[in-house]
């Protein structure tokens, strides 16, 4: 099987969508990332859940190489639905997603519509503000002011403010692809952060899997963390104890060790 990772585009719920590959034997695995997280930037996770599975990485609408345009639909609702019509359109079933962030608000949204294709969840720190709930911790103006940077050309180093703990791999990355971002979309997903309640999908999960949170976030806190035991019962729970939000990206080892305990497959680097 070719190691190497490859792109591709499927038509599903009406947009273009792209989708990185990373091939492996093992069951299929649907990685969703966060808000302003184009799938490229998540390609060290799924080179090594590709040794376990076989890794699909979604460009979320208004992302790296998906449908984009001005004044674009891109709501929790819309992106819960591209990722449903994604798996109808390739015809997949018993697909383990991996969402963080926004992408684990979709994973949920899309499993409490339609678990039928879906066989497990693994949900890393999803906001859990709302109606009537605390603010997501992180302002719109952090990711508008990052993506305009882009737009207009920027350095590793002229982000760093932005993502102080992450390395200089990392920060090129993120660099070369944050200009991908639609704002119209990035608006939309940060305000659905408020507006949308994911709380009130969580009773009506189906689907057995894992909720890892980060220790020090602040996007999950322990009292949202016994809400969820109480609501969605049937996800395991851990914390990625010494880590901010961007969890694989602050301690990669401690995000392998949490994930592969739970999965029972070995996802270090001996």
């Amino acid at each position: 099987m070719n190691s190497l990772p490859y792109g591709y585009h499927v038509r599903a719920n009406g947009v273009r969508l792209h989708l990185m590959h990373y091939a492996g034997n093992g069951p299929r695995l649907l990685l969703l990332p966060g808000i302003t997280s184009p799938a490229i930037t998540w390609g060290f996770v799924g080179a090594r859940l590709a040794r376990h599975f076989d890794v699909h990485i979604l460009d979320f609408r208004g992302r790296g190489l998906s449908y984009s345009e001005p004044g674009m639909v891109a709501t929790l609702d819309a992106m819960a639905a591209d990722v449903l019509g994604l798996l109808e359109a390739q015809e997949w079933s018993s697909v383990t997603l991996l969402g963080h962030s926004m992408g684990a608000r979709v994973a949920i949204r899309a499993a409490a519509r339609d678990a039928e294709r879906i066989g497990e969840l693994l949900l890393i720190d999803p906001p859990v503000s709302g109606p009537g709930r605390r603010p997501y911790p992180y302002p719109l103006s952090w990711y508008i002011d990052s993506i305009r940077l882009a737009i207009q050309g920027t350095t590793a180093e002229a982000l760093r403010p932005f993502a102080p703990t992450w390395t200089e791999e990392q920060l090129r990355l993120r660099a070369e692809w944050l200009h991908t971002c639609n704002e119209d979309a990035i608006t939309q997903a940060h305000l659905g952060f408020h507006d949308d309640d994911i709380h009130s999908d969580l009773p009506r999960l189906r689907t057995p899997g894992l909720l890892m949170a980060a220790g020090r976030g602040d996007v999950m806190r322990p009292e949202d963390l016994a809400e969820f035991r109480t609501l969605a019962p049937g996800l395991a729970q851990c914390v990625a104890a010494g880590t901010g939000h961007m969890i694989p990206w602050d301690d990669e080892k401690e995000f392998f060790r949490l994930l592969g305990d739970f999965l029972r497959v070995d996802l270090l680097d001996r």
